[in-house]
Order: structure tokens, then sequence, then C-alpha cells
């Protein structure tokens, strides 16, 4: 299944959704939250995209502190995963480990380094 990407652009505070083919999305399997890729491995040459999280098919997000990639019920007590009501609430739920694997549907990156074409440019062509 493709990777649905959703790219943020720190400078202007947008969002932009870009859907990967299976190519694109098999050269990301393996990499983990955190991680730093080059642009030219899905098609944004120039651009440097750091790897900051994502969701599996069932919802569950990936959290940066869980080794692995399969589903683990963990205590918790904040984001990604649980949003307490209160201070000090734990709770124990099930979330995603950091590493990018086949049943991941979405993943979230943030712009570390612009390249030489805008970014809306690579999505009109690609649409």
């Amino acid at each position: 299944m493709p990777f649905k990407l959703v790219i943020s652009d720190p400078e202007t505070g947008r969002a932009i959704q870009y859907e990967l083919d299976e190519a694109k999305t098999n050269a990301l399997i393996g990499k983990r939250v955190g991680d730093v890729i080059e642009g030219d491995i899905i098609g944004l040459p120039g651009y440097k995209l750091k790897i900051t999280g994502g969701s599996d098919s069932s919802g569950f997000p990936i959290r940066p502190d869980v080794h692995g990639s399969g589903k683990k019920k963990i205590l918790i007590r904040g984001p990604p995963g649980f949003r307490p009501k209160r201070k000090g609430i734990a709770r124990r739920k099930t979330v995603r480990g950091r590493e990018l694997g086949p049943d991941i549907v979405q993943v979230n990156m943030r712009i570390e380094e612009k390249g030489s074409t805008p970014l809306e440019e690579f999505i009109m062509k690609t649409a």
C-alpha cells in the first residue's frame, strides 16, 4: 500500500498531502522517525525532509520512543497517542513503533532544507 505523505513547511505553516507510488514507498521502508532523508528518493530533488511521525492502517500513531515497527501496548502520559485531560494521568494504549513498515499508511514530514523548485510545482506534476 503506498504511503500518503503530509509534508509541512515550518516557514509558511502550510502542509501539503502527497501520495507516493510503490517504488518510492519501498525506498522509505526501514527508515525511522527522526531520520532526515534526501528528497531525491521520493521525487523532490533538492529537498531534505525529516520524518516526524505517522499512523498505520488502523489509525494507531507512530511513537518515536517505541522500538521496532510492530504494535505494542505501552503506558503513556502524553502525545502522540494520548492526550490526558488532567496532569498526572497515564493510560495503557496501543501504539506503533518508530520504524516505517509496509502497514503504515500516513507519514508526517517536515521540510529541513528547501530545494530550488517550490513544493507546489512537484505536487501539480503528479496530480
